[in-house]
Formats: C-alpha cells, structure tokens, sequence
C-alpha cells in the first residue's frame, strides 16, 4: 500500500517512519506541496497521499488523484478547509485526519506568544547580550484579572482556557456548544459579541468555516477595547489582516500573535532567510514593534508529532483492510 507524503520535512520522516515499524506501508516523502503543478506526479496505483495544512486539494487536484487509483487522502492536522470535501465524496475517495494531537501543544504556543507580546522577553533577550540592561520600553501588564475571551472551546481552546484561568484571569468564552466542566471550573459563556467587546485578551481557538472566514474584520475591531492584545493560532483567513494592519496603526490592537497567516502557503515551513519575499501585508506587519509572527509551529512539540504519526499512519492501515476508524477521525 503506497502512501505519498507531501510538504515533508526531515522530521516528518523521522517520525512516520519510526510508526511505520508496526504497519509496514510503503512510504515516499516530498518536499513540494500537492497542487495542480505535481499531482501527475502521483504514480498510478497509490493507495493514498498524504497532506499538510497547506496543500491544495481542489476539485481538478482530486480528480487526477481519482484517475490515478488513489483511495485516500490522509490529512495530518485537524483542519480540512484546503480539501474539496465534496469532490472527494463524488470520486469515492475517503478522507481522514488527526482530530486532536495534544491540544495542550497549541494551547501552551498561544500563551507564549501572549506573555511574549507583553514581557517582551524577545526583546530583553537581544539587549542582555548586547550588554544592555535597561528597561526602558519593556513595561508590561499583569495578566492576573484581566478579561480574556475565547472564541472555540474545543480541545485546544478548552486547554488554553485552563491555562488562562491559572493565571487567574476572568475568562470567557464562545462556541455553539458549550463546555460543562469548563463552565463548572470559572468559564463563562456568553453570545459572541459580549464576549469579544468585554476581551482584554482575545484568543482564537476554531476552525476556518466559509461562514467565519474574516471572522475579526473592520466592523469587529472597531467595537472591541481599546488595546486590546488578539493572538491567532488556528487559521489565517479568521482575521482579516489589512483591517488589522490599520487597527494596529490606530493602537486599537496594543498587541497581535499569529502563528497563521492568509497567504502562509508561500511562506511558512521554508527558509526564504535569502530571498526577497514579495509579499507586502506580511512585510508590513514585521515591521511593527508589537507584532509577533511565528512560523505555524504552534504544534511542533514531540508529544503532537508522535501523536500526529502514529494516528494518520493507523487511519491509512484501517482503511487498507477495509475498516473504519473512529468517526471523528473521517471527513468523507
């Protein structure tokens, strides 16, 4: 059973490969990304692929792959908004994930970059080695009392609140289900524009839906505080970054952490440190002092690559014998 890798990273191989000891598929890794200039490149047969966050599955993508005799799509992330879901369900392809691959990982990533925005320890880093011990422009503020809102209380979410509350924060939250046991530790629930207009801290833990595309835009921001510190570790697209850019020239947004971006697929997971990267928006937001972009790497722990692992390679054995893994696990 042949499974192609794509947007693969040394680690990548490292860990599928120690998986693999217990499955005993035949494994290829690339580096590209899937899109429309490789598929062909997908020899004919190959029982799956597997993708990345970033890899394209369009509907032409899909069909190729459906010629070619692939069976399944194997993501190894828990987002789907880059595959055509209904594409795959009308070439009888199945399409599996990695629904949680410990949620603490990306919960504990958010809090870094949180603290990291306001202790500015970047910053001290640099100047200590520099031999400079001043303080001055490294002011923060306590988190200990302040309003942080929530928007997705999954597993990640769920996590990144317990964080919160530790710091003893007042925290709330929105999702269209609520969580029992969070609410029975401190979290209240409230409808999402009391929620977003009360945060001090604003935090986003959901999926990329074409419902919640551009989910903190213009209209959003402007109610919010004042100085209010957003950080993003689940998909670009929930911001809409120039009505952010502009928010940030205001000081409206203090603060912004996003391990995600729009266009990220051109830039993350690749060393472009000798390149000129056209592209203006990210450009322009490394350029503010209180902005901090980190590479996606919000799940790059050990604990979620082995999780990520050995949960992908054994939905792809499943599904080779013909049997089903759990349901949470399948999209189509």
């Amino acid at each position: 059973m042949k499974t192609i890798f794509f947007s693969t990273k040394p680690y990548d191989k490292t860990f599928f490969s120690t998986h693999n000891s217990s499955h005993q598929l035949q494994l290829e890794f690339l580096e590209t990304h899937l899109g429309p200039h490789i598929v062909n490149a997908v020899d004919e047969g190959t029982f799956a692929v597997c993708v990345f966050v970033n890899d394209r599955l369009t509907s032409e993508v899909i069909g190729v792959l459906a010629g070619k005799g692939v069976k399944v799509i194997a993501l190894r992330c828990a987002g789907f908004n880059n595959v055509d879901l209904e594409a795959a369900k009308a070439h009888g392809i199945r399409v599996c994930r990695v629904p949680a691959y410990s949620p603490e990982a990306v919960a504990e990533h958010a809090v870094a970059m949180l603290l990291t925005l306001n202790r500015k320890t970047h910053k001290a880093y640099n100047r200590v080695r520099e031999q400079n011990f001043s303080l001055n422009g490294l002011l923060g503020f306590n988190l200990y009392g302040k309003t942080v809102s929530v928007i997705g209380t999954g597993k990640i979410g769920k996590a990144f609140c317990k964080i919160m509350l530790g710091f003893g924060c007042k925290v709330l939250a929105y999702d269209i289900v609520r969580d029992a046991t969070l609410e029975a530790a401190g979290v209240v629930y409230g409808d999402f524009d009391t929620v977003l207009q009360s945060a001090d801290i604003l935090s986003l833990h959901c999926p990329l839906t074409p419902e919640n595309r551009y989910l903190i835009n213009e209209q959003r921001l402007q109610g919010m505080k004042p100085g209010v510190t957003i950080i993003n570790t689940s998909r670009g697209a929930l911001i809409n970054t120039n009505d952010a850019i502009n928010a940030l020239k205001t000081g409206h947004i203090a603060y912004l952490g996003i391990d995600v971006y729009e266009q990220e697929e051109k830039l993350f997971f690749k060393d472009l440190s000798g390149s000129i990267i056209e592209d203006d928006t990210i450009q322009r937001l490394m350029s503010f002092p209180n902005v901090l972009v980190t590479g996606h790497q919000a799940f790059f722990t050990n604990e979620a690559l082995d999780e990520i692992a050995g949960t992908t390679l054994e939905n792809i054995a499943m599904l080779s014998r013909g049997e089903e893994p759990e349901k949470s696990r399948l999209l189509v």
